[in-house]
């Protein structure tokens, strides 16, 4: 009885990296998702702690900590952790007479792409760079390690943590505008093959781009160099850190 409870909670505490993950996390593949929110006004880091304490890290993914040889059978998995929000809400000392606080901003989040997260805590960080801007009063700079989610996902998680400010229990809402397409919205027996009509040429167009498109892609492999951009690798040039 004892060691079917035990194995419960080991389920329960471990869970295996999905295959994305674990290529997220290789050492040549290792990167991260940087989200800047910009703020109407001065950042609150206290409020944004605590707030956090009762939404972000009651998610699985941002409880845990990663575990690449000591899991199950010897395999990558998550482990939950206690997480001390503290620690992921950082808050730099800025002077606040900078001349230039755009440039500022763009060289710390250009900085911050460079420092791997930290691995013996969950893999999220929130920057809270209380500067006023020429697009915000204070910025918010989260930083979530790539195998936790990809965007939409972590967007769906962001707007799940926030509140209306017309109503403090009600969730976010986003409007979409319906449209129609298809044979509805047409009427006539004329307008309906019009329809069927442009949805075969489009279908040939579409086959005819692919083929073009290959054949063109064969060519430039086989026989013509790649235009010299800026945009263009050089030998070893994957070593070096790159702005845009």
């Amino acid at each position: 009885m004892g060691g079917e409870k035990k194995t419960a909670e080991e389920t329960v505490e471990e869970e295996p990296l999905s295959p994305c993950s674990r290529l997220f996390n290789s050492t040549d593949f290792n990167c991260a998702i940087i989200l800047l929110m910009g703020c109407k006004v001065k950042g609150n880091p206290s409020a944004i702690t605590e707030g956090l304490k009762h939404t972000l890290v009651n998610h699985p993914r941002f409880s845990s900590i990663l575990d690449m040889k000591n899991g199950k059978k010897g395999k990558p998995s998550w482990v939950r952790t206690e997480v001390r929000v503290e620690e992921h809400v950082i808050v730099p000392d800025i002077n606040p007479e900078i001349k230039n606080p755009d440039q500022y901003l763009e060289d710390y989040i250009s900085k911050l792409t460079t420092v791997p997260l930290d691995l013996s805590k969950p893999l999220w960080e929130l920057h809270v760079v209380c500067l006023k801007t020429s697009n915000a009063e204070s910025t918010a700079i989260i930083k979530i390690h790539h195998s936790l989610g990809d965007g939409m996902s972590l967007m769906s998680l962001l707007l799940a943590c926030t509140r209306k400010t017309s109503d403090p229990e009600a969730l976010p809402t986003v409007s979409v505008q319906k449209k129609r397409f298809g044979p509805r919205c047409y009427s006539g027996v004329f307008n309906k093959f019009l329809w069927l009509f442009v949805g075969l040429w489009f279908i040939l167009r579409l086959v005819f781009n692919t083929f073009v498109d290959i054949l063109m892609f064969a060519l430039t492999i086989c026989f013509v160099r790649d235009t010299e951009t800026p945009l263009l690798a050089k030998p070893g040039s994957e070593l070096n850190p790159k702005r845009f």
